[in-house]
């Protein structure tokens, strides 16, 4: 029986998070460590984890910790030396052919939190049927006390470094980028991209400025979410340096930030359809997508352009693997920033993104903002995401489950043509616009997804659902 001390380790839609000191503890990771071990062992007797981490505070010794725990627990163990991406590490397990890795990460999640990710052997985010078991594990576990040897480091390395970059040379035509008429700049956001995108990129000749690559455990005070208020001192670098893009990278590197010629952050959605269209056109591609429920219907009709197929998934990406290892997808995405290729891993990869785009534009020589109104044009519709959260008082959020469970003829006084609850509440009106209402997995707050024809729309969308809320 656990400890009524303890607190509840808890899976969201990518790994357990928590604030440092608070919810996310020393004695938290030793208890996660140990169900981890407990699990894996149920399915080998003596399996090899590898165990990585990010640049956050303590984050070293939280991988340590955890390092000791997995071995104590019989469990071979190897460390990577230096912090490292998430889908470097998803790489690694898959290439060494390893039982499964655990980074010590809170990817994009502001300065006080930290966490941990857990993936299997085939590289992808745990399942929920796998995270579940680790929850009833870990809270069957009394706490696990300190070991007197945990300071002491004699595991053994794997640097995932080469075999990644190796991996990337294969997924991103680096003929093409050497063409690049221009210059791309990196923000690494103070987070494991740096050393990693800037070094790929200088090994294959192509010309790249990288900035904010130090170690700042406070992330300018902004956190590591490569999104637009993220990213004002890359616009001001592109701007003034007149490069092709701006290319940025969220703490552990599995989640994308894009930055037009002109400085405008372009929405991660019109990313994931300007890619999917690209990839179709260059690599002869007869495959469709994966998206989730709170992704652009820009893919679909990217899809339908083209006489492929799109899957709908919940959200998290730990969905999109089993398309992928039925190679029935060309590329998978969500709305987060999140993707992946036929061929990789079945794990968010920022750094690959970042190289497509880059890729795509010293293809297509020319500005996103020009592309995608080609792509409007193309497919013959306009799709304008926005997504708002909203922290609700504690009335209002118990109450919302019951509410989102209702029956919709109309919404707002639009006409409802159809709901749809793979993940939350997700409303498609009968002007093909829609909005999706939903928890968010790793952050206490509520999610509104809104995308119409125009902008303006959209965000009228979002007000009419956040007074139907009432945040």
């Amino acid at each position: 029986m656990a400890l009524m001390t303890s607190k509840a380790i808890h899976f969201g839609t990518s790994g357990w998070r928590g604030i440092i000191a608070d919810d996310f503890t020393f004695a938290g990771v030793r208890r996660a460590c140990a169900a981890i071990a407990q699990h894996v062992r149920a399915h080998k007797k003596s399996p090899t984890l590898l165990v990585a981490h990010d640049t956050r505070f303590f984050s070293e010794e939280f991988a340590l910790t955890a390092a000791h725990v997995l071995q104590e627990q019989g469990c071979k163990v190897l460390l990577c030396p230096g912090p490292a991406p998430t889908p470097a590490v998803a790489h690694a397990i898959i290439y060494n052919k390893l039982d499964g890795g655990i980074n010590i990460t809170a990817s994009h999640n502001p300065a006080e939190y930290n966490g941990l990710k857990f993936s299997g052997s085939e590289g992808g985010p745990a399942l929920p049927e796998v995270t579940k078991d680790i929850e009833k594990r870990a809270a069957a576990i009394e706490d696990v006390p300190a070991a007197l040897h945990e300071i002491k480091d004699d595991f053994e390395r794997l640097d995932p470094r080469e075999p990644y970059f190796a991996q990337l040379k294969k997924m991103a035509r680096f003929d093409i980028l050497k063409k690049s008429k221009g210059t791309f700049v990196f923000d690494a956001l103070h987070g494991c991209g740096a050393g990693w995108l800037d070094q790929v990129l200088a090994e294959n000749g192509v010309a790249a400025t990288a900035i904010r690559t130090n170690r700042d455990v406070l992330f300018d005070g902004g956190g590591p979410d490569p999104s637009e208020e993220n990213l004002g001192k890359l616009k001001k670098i592109v701007v003034e340096t007149k490069a092709l893009a701006g290319l940025a990278t969220d703490g552990d590197a599995d989640r994308f930030g894009i930055l037009d010629r002109d400085g405008e952050f372009v929405s991660p959605n019109h990313i994931l359809a300007l890619l999917f269209d690209y990839l179709l056109e260059t690599r002869g591609e007869k495959r469709g997508a994966s998206r989730s429920v709170a992704t652009s219907h820009l893919l679909d009709a990217v899809a339908r352009h083209h006489g492929v197929e799109v899957h709908e998934t919940p959200v998290g990406f730990k969905y999109v693997g089993p398309f992928l290892r039925a190679d029935k997808i060309a590329i998978g995405g969500e709305e987060s920033a999140g993707l992946t290729i036929r061929g990789h891993v079945p794990e968010k990869d920022g750094i690959l993104a970042c190289l497509l785009v880059a890729e795509m534009i010293a293809a297509r020589q020319r500005s996103l903002a020009e592309q995608l109104r080609d792509l409007f044009r193309k497919v013959g519709a306009e799709c304008w995401p926005i997504r708002v959260n909203l922290h609700l008082r504690e009335e209002i959020q118990k109450g919302l489950p019951e509410r989102l469970n209702g029956d919709f003829t109309k919404f707002a006084g639009h006409r409802v043509a159809r709901t749809d609850r793979t993940d939350g509440l997700k409303i498609v009106l009968d002007d093909g616009s829609w909005l999706l209402m939903r928890p968010s997995g790793t952050e206490p707050v509520v999610r509104i997804y809104t995308e119409a024809a125009s902008p303006v729309a959209s965000q009228q969308l979002a007000e009419e659902a956040r007074a139907w809320i009432g945040g």
